[in-house]
């Protein structure tokens, strides 16, 4: 089996697109299909996406696009012959709002949009592809080896109780529920930083401005994810932010949260004291 999140009829002898944003996910993803014998074909956008991904792929095999220009990213995958595409890697928040440069295609979609934030932009032009004969596919395709897995995955007793960890993956749901963010910190069944508009980052370093012994992350997902253009990550780069901020504890919904280039995660995580949960 190739993955086991990729639909029954997946065709692996078609291209498949690589519609990439940020970091390392979109290269683990091209790296992980093209060893699975998928034929890999790539999106990616200025600013955005890593030069050494763009400079991995010939020229015939590739489109570079600015933010926005959904028509033209349309006509790119009719021309590659693609039967599927996957997105990987975020782009950044603000230029959903600011800094888009949309085309007539993506201008269209946002005027008939009546709610303008990640989820319908992402739904609307999974729409428009699907009418070109291009699937989009879940986002942990190809990645199951990398995902949380149940326990602790760092190999020693967690050193948060019980308790607290249900608080915290309780506040987590809510969140989620509510459409607010998809993590929060919480220390002792206090809630210090719930995530929002500003990202994982940013959160864990506003926790870290108080008292963080005893403190825990929680990572989760929707009950209704949209694994399509929305999957939870945690990467090294989420493991330094939580060592700087102070935090030594992480519970990650296990099947459902990528830790991105996880032997070296949990690797690092042990050098630094860190403890990483999956919860069910």
């Amino acid at each position: 089996m190739l993955s086991a999140f990729l639909p029954a009829d997946f065709d692996a002898r078609r291209p498949l697109a690589l519609i990439a944003g940020q970091g390392v996910y979109p290269q683990l993803v091209a790296a992980a299909a093209r060893e699975a014998g998928v034929p890999v074909r790539l999106i990616a956008f200025e600013e955005e996406t890593r030069t050494e991904l763009v400079d991995a792929f010939p020229e015939s095999e590739r489109a570079l696009l600015r933010v926005g220009q959904l028509g033209r990213m349309l006509k790119a995958l009719e021309r590659f012959g693609v039967g599927s595409a996957l997105m990987a890697g975020q782009i950044t928040p603000r230029r959903l709002f600011r800094g888009l440069h949309p085309d007539l295609k993506a201008t269209r979609i946002l005027l008939s949009l009546k709610r303008r934030n990640a989820e319908t932009i992402f739904g609307a032009i999974a729409a428009e592809m699907e009418q070109i004969g291009v699937q989009l596919l879940d986002a942990r395709s190809f990645l199951d080896a990398h995902l949380a897995s149940p326990g602790c995955m760092t190999g020693r007793t967690f050193p948060v109780s019980a308790d607290y960890v249900e608080h915290g993956i309780h506040i987590a749901r809510e969140c989620a529920r509510l459409d607010i963010g998809q993590g929060c910190v919480v220390r002792k069944g206090t809630v210090l930083a719930v995530e929002a508009f500003e990202g994982t980052d940013d959160m864990l370093r506003r926790a870290g401005t108080f008292k963080t012994d005893g403190s825990l992350f929680v990572k989760t997902v929707k009950s209704h994810q949209d694994y399509r253009f929305d999957v939870p990550c945690f990467g090294l780069r989420t493991l330094e932010v939580m060592r700087e901020a102070g935090l030594a504890a992480a519970a990650l919904e296990s099947g459902r949260v990528l830790v991105l280039e996880k032997p070296a995660v949990l690797t690092q995580a042990k050098a630094w004291g860190i403890s990483l949960l999956g919860f069910e």
